[in-house]
């Protein structure tokens, strides 16, 4: 006995049902294309912002570690060895190694005279992005014996914008 369903129509029905077309995969490939081309550049872009994190996490370290010694020694350092790292002087690494600190920056005091009220010592610590993290729009961040908190790059925001991302 034979099938009511007539041999032509059950051909085509095994013919379309055997996978996809040419023309279904390459849409889908294309549909994939374009959303790995909108994702990928935002991803990037929020692993960059992410590795701020280790300028600002070392920049506060150094911050506290400067305050420290000058509770006790009564003078800022340059030499971070006397801080607790390994190098004495700039640049070196900090955090994962996207950042290096490049510069620790003193003002020494003046004592006071007839006509001034002298300058208190002060200092202004540097991290300068490295590597691939230069591509992200703040590549240096910078701390001062003030708390002042800056930052540069191509963002014209970047002095507002990068401690707070």
């Amino acid at each position: 006995m034979h099938s009511s369903i007539p041999l032509r129509d059950r051909r085509l029905r095994l013919r379309r049902s055997r996978g996809f077309t040419l023309i279904e995969l390459i849409v889908a490939m294309v549909i994939a294309a374009i959303l790995a081309a909108i994702a990928i550049p935002a991803y990037s872009s929020y692993v960059l912002k992410g590795h701020r994190t280790d300028a600002k996490s070392a920049l506060l370290d150094l911050a506290s570690l400067e305050e420290r010694y000058f509770s006790t020694q009564n003078v800022y350092t340059a030499n971070a060895t006397q801080l607790g790292y390994s190098v004495a002087t700039p640049p070196f690494p900090v955090g994962s190694g996207y950042y290096n600190i490049t510069a620790i920056t003193l003002v020494a005091a003046t004592a006071p005279t007839a006509t001034t009220s002298g300058i208190p010592a002060t200092y202004s610590i540097t991290a300068t992005a490295i590597g691939n993290q230069l591509k992200d729009t703040c590549t240096t961040f910078t701390i001062t014996s003030g708390g002042v908190e800056s930052a540069t790059g191509s963002d014209p925001n970047a002095n507002t914008d990068c401690w707070q991302q």
